[in-house]
């Protein structure tokens, strides 16, 4: 009988699967669609249970008619889980490493980018650094616009919880933790609290199931845990954005406080849109939210 931590990973996606490396180290994509379409990008949240499974709505909907690139951001899904040092960093140069993905396979235009939550920071930081690489910029409930979020700091810095990573490192409890954290009942919690309600996608909580039961799967969500992989300087990163750029967000859950995002609303090639869901609008209203993003899209092309 297997071990909890070395259940068969399955894949997350339909397509080809690409095993690929760069700044980051070896990721995972999954790639679909007519060869010469127009490509986009897909880029899951960070959590304990993190895949590409998380935008399978939005891959499998849009597959068809663009050629569609769904990565596992490192420590998650099939990218390399081993303990390392996982930063802001790291995660802003898998969107480089992804884009470069892109490029290999599409060309070197301008890439439509969807990215869930936290992985929000990491894409913005990248355009930043690159922002001739992306033509769009779509970001699902984002990160870093409630009023408890820090608003400044210096470039680059996180929002680490000082000694908590340390604390959660030790061995003595460090798997145990991370075990409890991704028992099936905690996933439905936490995705209870994601979705503001009872009822999820019990395929999403298999997947997540799965995919946190792989050797070295807590070293990731530890750094996430910590708060490491917030940035301090958010604010600052989401101002130097220059693509249009759309906020699909949730009014239900954990995740629907966008209280300090006057600033960015009154710019114009900023526009947020409040969803009658929670932070997985993707997954609540998977038709209608596929057709806003073809309309924003669309709206740019």
């Amino acid at each position: 009988m297997l071990s909890p931590d070395r259940l068969p990973l399955l894949p997350a996606l339909a397509g080809d699967r690409r095993v690929f490396g760069g700044r980051a180290g070896s990721l995972s994509a999954y790639l679909d669609g007519p060869a010469g379409a127009p490509p986009l990008l897909l880029i899951h949240s960070i959590n304990a249970a993190a895949s590409a499974y998380e935008v399978k709505p939005i891959y499998d909907r849009l597959r068809r008619e663009r050629r569609v690139v769904a990565i596992d951001l490192p420590g998650f899904g099939f990218a390399d889980r081993r303990s390392r040092d996982y930063t802001l960093r790291l995660y802003t140069d898998a969107v480089h490493d992804a884009l470069d993905l892109v490029a290999e396979d599409s060309g070197p235009a301008p890439v439509d980018i969807v990215a869930l939550s936290l992985a929000g920071e990491f894409a913005a930081r990248a355009i930043t650094e690159a922002p001739a690489r992306a033509r769009t910029l779509t970001l699902v409930t984002p990160t870093g616009f409630s009023r408890a979020t820090p608003l400044q700091g210096a470039p680059e810095s996180s929002r680490e919880v000082p000694g908590v990573l340390r604390a959660l490192r030790v061995p003595l409890w460090r798997r145990t933790l991370y075990n409890a954290l991704t028992r099936r009942p905690s996933i439905r919690y936490f995705l209870q609290c994601t979705y503001g309600r009872k009822e999820v996608d019990e395929a999403l909580v298999d997947y997540d199931y799965l995919t946190a039961h792989q050797p070295d799967a807590e070293h990731a969500p530890l750094a996430f845990l910590s708060a490491r992989l917030f940035s301090r300087d958010v604010r600052a990163v989401y101002a130097r954005l220059t693509p249009p750029v759309w906020v699909p967000h949730a009014t239900r859950g954990d995740f629907k406080d966008f209280s300090a995002a006057d600033w960015a609303r009154a710019r114009a090639n900023w526009r947020f849109e409040a969803l009658p869901t929670g932070a997985l609008p993707h997954f609540e209203m998977p038709d209608a939210f596929a057709d806003k993003l073809r309309a924003f899209l669309a709206a740019h092309g």
